[in-house]
């Protein structure tokens, strides 16, 4: 066998630059506060379980939290002295304590487990903070869709005007719509919320550590069961982006019926001047840009998160670099670009106003009372839907083609549609046929369970404002979790080492 020379030393000056440079920084600042958590956590763990004696546990804390005051995180270069910032922080420890004490902290546990653990834990914050900002939204929608309970707007299929309903009704939609993505991102969460520490490298150790009081320290709902999993599953990253992502997905298509709304030829939505552009050549514009921002925002966030999903396609189901540091920390963009879209959306959505008379206009002109005419002819003549539909269809024609509108429909010219069709005389009198040709009326008749009459939409408006009461309420309790468990540490941390750090 031929004798290999390597004369080389750790690292290699471009696998420096290129990957252990950049991991280095992005550790400085996504994830030393979780990393120092995780080592406080983890010596208060080994103290309570008598795997460090008290004085041991004492001079680990201690000189962790003088490495903590006095490491200037945001200036910290990296050198290539050591591998990554969880070696640089152990060295630094060993520096105060000597080899065989820090070595010590170490004991039960290696940086798979640390890392998925302090991955999950920023998860856990970003996605409070977002949640948060989510049930802002969904409330200010409530607010505005209560105030727009009455008013009237064309609902459009397939690009075409449809039906009249009420700028409440069509909000509704939305709000279930979010408060369902609410639900897939707390339900993604409790992946998250499993903590990995304990698992050690794969199969957990001998040592006899305390799995569920790691988890309590550092937030966590419950420690995750299978030490295997704990190291190599990744579906707590694939499942909270793919929600994520629907939810992006869904706030898209909503700003794109905005754009539409908003355009010129269209005109329903008003867009105030505070969130409009104009142009430097062309003075009459009114540009709605920041509709466009929105969209753009919405797409930029769904592709972080087909980032994240895409890079885990056909990964070995192991502890591998590929779902770690570096493509974590790429989806954390979907946060920042996300929380920017939210919290636009929200101060929009509150300003927008709907312009009615354009909305009456191309009602009429669109004949989008039609149905209810065919459904009030059905009932009152009791007829067939498909013969009363054949009289509505009659007029719709007659409508357009003399450039009118329904409410002002000739009767006689609808008696004599009514008599070839039925070959009799029609129950319906002149007022009543204005009456169910108009939009207020086939809002009103639309009163069963989420339709937009004012009853059935203030019955669906109690629905969601309970839900959004439970989600808000949800992530209070999720956030005071977080919270107390950073209180509970540095307590017992004080506890331990009888010092008030």
């Amino acid at each position: 066998m031929t004798n290999i020379t390597d004369n080389s030393t750790f690292p290699n000056e471009t696998y420096k630059d290129t990957v252990l440079e950049p991991l280095f920084e992005a550790s400085k600042t996504g994830f030393a506060d979780y990393h120092f958590r995780v080592n406080l956590a983890h010596a208060v763990m080994l103290a309570e379980q008598e795997i460090l004696t008290g004085n041991q546990a004492k001079d680990i804390l201690n000189a962790l939290i003088e490495i903590e005051k006095n490491i200037d995180v945001p200036n910290l270069k990296y050198t290539g002295e050591v591998e990554d910032y969880f070696f640089y922080v152990e060295g630094e420890l060993i520096k105060k304590l000597g080899g065989d004490l820090a070595g010590r902290l170490h004991t039960g546990r290696s940086r798979n487990d640390i890392d998925h653990t302090i991955f999950k834990m920023n998860l856990m914050d970003l996605s409070a903070n977002l949640l948060t900002e989510l049930n802002q939204l969904i409330a200010t929608l409530l607010k505005v869709a209560e105030e727009g309970k009455s008013t009237i707007v064309l609902a459009y299929t397939h690009g075409q005007p449809a039906q009249p309903t009420t700028w409440g009704h069509y909000l509704g939609s939305f709000i279930e719509v979010l408060q369902r993505d609410v639900d897939r991102i707390n339900n993604a969460l409790r992946t998250v919320e499993m903590c990995s520490m304990g698992a050690a490298a794969i199969t957990t150790t001998g040592f006899n550590l305390n799995r569920e009081r790691m988890a309590e320290l550092l937030g966590f709902a419950c420690p995750l069961e299978n030490s295997y999993g704990c190291i190599s599953s990744i579906d707590y990253v694939t499942g909270l982006y793919s929600a994520m992502k629907v939810m992006f997905i869904n706030i898209g298509r909503f700003i794109q019926d905005m754009a539409q709304w908003s355009s010129f030829e269209v005109g329903h939505l008003y867009v105030p001047n505070e969130f409009v552009q104009i142009s430097s050549i062309m003075p009459q514009k009114r540009n709605p840009v920041p509709i466009e921002h929105m969209r753009l925002m919405a797409s930029l966030s769904a592709g972080h998160c087909d980032t994240i999903i895409n890079t885990m396609h056909n990964t070995p189901n192991t502890d591998m670099n590929d779902s770690e540091t570096e493509v974590q920390s790429a989806g954390y963009e979907a946060f920042k670009s996300g929380s920017r879209l939210l919290r636009l959306l929200n101060d929009f959505s509150s300003s927008v106003q709907i312009n009615e008379e354009r909305v009456e206009k191309h009602i009429n002109e669109s004949c989008a009372t039609i149905t209810e005419i065919a459904d009030s002819i059905a009932r009152i003549e009791g007829l067939p839907f498909k013969l009363a539909h054949e009289i509505a269809a009659e007029m719709a024609k007659e409508t357009i083609a003399k450039n009118s509108a329904l409410t002002a429909f000739d009767y006689d010219f609808f008696c004599n549609i009514y008599k070839e069709c039925c070959g009799g005389e029609t129950k319906i009198d002149s007022d009543t046929l204005k009456e169910i040709a108009s939009p207020g009326h086939f809002i009103a008749v639309r009163k069963i369970t989420g339709g937009p009459a004012i009853p059935a939409f203030e019955a669906s408006l109690k629905k969601y404002t309970a839900a959004a009461i439970y989600q808000s309420d949800e992530n209070v309790n999720f956030f005071e979790r977080l919270i107390k468990a950073r209180e509970t540490l540095a307590e017992t941390v004080k506890q331990v080492t009888g010092e008030d750090n």
